[in-house]
């Protein structure tokens, strides 16, 4: 049953491969897809955000690199390689065809969504504070930054950046997590605002830093929960490699042990998961649901 599972799985991409490799024309009549289809690879731009995307030893690895990997391996694209990009330049970069597709773990947000196409939900955010050890001090969110006049640091291009600014506040902008996590060790900055998942794995990885991470919360901004979710970016023209991401990409999410088996080894949990409730629509229209509790 196994073997006549692999071949049908080998001829759907053997299918896939010689119906994008019909066309005969130059590289600049192919599709995105055809195209990474022929070179048997596909370059994907990242932030350096561990554990989304992040080079160790030379190699790309992350949690959204790791996903790339599985979904374009379904496509028939075998390699994935990356080009490091600060975080706020990567869209601009996207669409300056420096690459393929944006693999960071990017907040699907209406303002973004005028600017690029996103795939479908692969993780559901929720923001943390990083301080000095022992400056936690009653901090839940950034609302309490504020109150407290406390120096805040977010990155820029991020979605922490925007719920400064909607609360009237001023961040110090850094380009990288790094640059983050620096800024609260030197003093330049009191607390450091990111995704949860990228701050506890900071804090777990850098144990000298003399740093803590508070709990997770969602953010409002005028009683509005900011539900998050971060997803592969494409360049608005590619609907077709798109759309072929996202059916392989469903088959991966809606299976909680296949999800796990993809993302579980860089700390993401059932919890991350999304559970289709949201969806890329609704985050690129700014229709929030309600928060669970």
């Amino acid at each position: 049953m196994k073997a006549i599972k692999g071949l049908a799985a080998a001829t759907s991409i053997l299918a896939l491969t010689l119906t994008l490799g019909a066309c005969s024309g130059s590289d600049s009549d192919k599709s995105t897809l055809q195209k990474a289809v022929d070179d048997g690879k596909i370059t994907v731009g990242f932030a350096g955000e561990a554990p989304y995307s992040f080079e160790k030893d030379g190699e790309l690895q992350g949690a959204s690199v790791a996903m790339a990997k599985a979904v374009f391996k379904e496509l028939g694209v075998k390699d994935v390689e990356g080009v490091n990009t600060e975080f706020g330049s990567l869209i601009p970069g996207l669409n300056a065809d420096r690459f393929g597709a944006i693999s960071a773990g990017m907040s699907i947000l209406p303002k973004r969504c005028k600017q690029a196409s996103f795939g479908d939900p692969e993780f559901m955010y929720t923001t943390a504070l990083m301080t000095k050890k022992g400056k936690q001090d009653g901090l839940k969110t950034i609302d309490d930054v504020k109150k407290k006049d406390l120096k805040l640091a977010t990155m820029t291009g991020a979605v922490e950046s925007d719920y400064a600014k909607s609360l009237g506040m001023k961040s110090q902008k850094v380009g990288t997590p790094q640059d983050g996590m620096d800024a609260v060790t030197t003093g330049r900055a009191d607390v450091f605002a990111l995704t949860a998942i990228s701050l506890n794995w900071m804090e777990k990885n850098n144990k000298d830093a003399d740093v803590e991470v508070g709990e997770s919360f969602v953010q409002e901004i005028k009683g509005v929960p900011q539900i998050g979710a971060g997803a592969t970016v494409f360049r608005t023209d590619d609907t077709e490699l798109r759309d072929k991401w996202n059916e392989k990409l469903d088959e991966i999410v809606s299976d909680e042990s296949k999800y796990l088996d993809v993302v579980g080894d860089f700390g993401f949990t059932k919890e991350e998961r999304p559970d289709g409730e949201i969806t890329t629509d609704q985050l690129c229209k700014g229709e929030l649901p309600t928060a669970k509790s």
